[in-house]
């Protein structure tokens, strides 16, 4: 009789995740174990399997955003909320692509063309993805280029900066660690909760199109069966790289949304006129306009 297959990884100096084929995850503490009496302090050698890489994966994921729970911000959502969020859906999708095809050369150059193939048919998917993100800016009314030139949300910028950074590494196996994240994340999006923003929006204007995309009524869901198959299929040591690196990436995530979502509604209008030295169109916020909230009174 065949053997379950059995993975696990250490995601920091204290905690395994384990999972199992049939699709069971569990955490495991090295506190006050013995090394060499702990089955799991020497890395995996063996295959993988579906089962236990989505494990792996999403259980690197849940304990990622574990690390923020007590403190995570859940605001009403708000359209000027929305259009930061877009922005920020610009920049971390604006150079994927390229990071993509930079990482797909590295593999073909170290002599593994599969990796570069998987790389190569993301970046031709993620092609294109940034222009939703300006069209629907440009649907609520924004000055998209010229706004997202000047202006990238603080919560992303280490994101993006991470996976400028993976994507030039020796061996950029992370890449897509930080790429499953991403797109796991997107993919537990449902109908209700593009329905949700669409409400918020003035009748007739539909700015959801980046939102539709990534979310589980677009190619997100696909995407990501396709990498657990393909991570599936890796050695052992590139499964451990990409399970480590999804968990580190949740980490960025999780704190870089939450530093967004701790902004009030007046925060970010600030946020977003500061950046275009003019005021939004009014139906994106329900604050006071830029002179109200500084005190000035209408000319008479």
């Amino acid at each position: 009789m065949a053997r379950s297959v059995l993975e696990w990884v250490s995601v920091t100096a204290d905690i395994s995740i384990i999972a199992r084929e049939s699709g069971e995850v569990w955490f495991h503490t090295r506190s006050g174990t013995k090394e060499d009496a702990d089955p799991f302090a020497a890395p995996m050698t063996g295959v993988g399997s579906t089962g236990s890489t989505v494990g792996l994966l999403d259980g690197a994921i849940n304990l990622g955003f574990a690390e923020i729970e007590q403190r995570l911000a859940r605001p009403e959502p708000t359209l000027v909320g929305y259009a930061v969020a877009l922005v920020g859906a610009y920049h971390t999708s604006v150079d994927t692509p390229r990071n993509l095809r930079r990482a797909a050369a590295r593999f073909e150059e170290l002599g593994r063309p599969e990796v570069a193939a998987y790389l190569e048919e993301r970046a031709r998917e993620e092609t294109g993805h940034d222009r939703l993100a300006l069209k629907d800016l440009r649907a609520l009314g924004l000055p998209a280029e010229r706004l997202v030139a000047s202006y990238i949300p603080e919560g992303i910028k280490p994101l993006c900066k991470r996976f400028d950074d993976l994507c030039v590494e020796d061996y950029p196996i992370g890449c897509i660690g930080y790429s499953y994240c991403l797109e796991r994340i997107a993919a537990l999006k449902q109908k209700t909760d593009i329905e949700k923003v669409q409400a918020m929006c003035p009748d007739g204007i539909d700015a959801t199109r980046f939102l539709r995309s990534h979310s589980s009524l677009g190619s997100e869901a696909a995407h990501v069966e396709e990498t657990i198959e393909f991570v599936a299929s890796l050695p052992a040591d590139d499964r451990i790289k990409v399970v480590r690196e999804t968990y580190q990436s949740a980490l960025i995530l999780a704190e870089g949304y939450n530093h967004e979502l701790l902004k009030s509604e007046a925060e970010m209008l600030d946020e977003l006129e500061q950046a275009l030295g003019e005021a939004l169109p009014y139906h994106l916020s329900s604050c006071p306009s830029h002179d109200e909230r500084r005190g000035a009174r209408p000319a008479a």
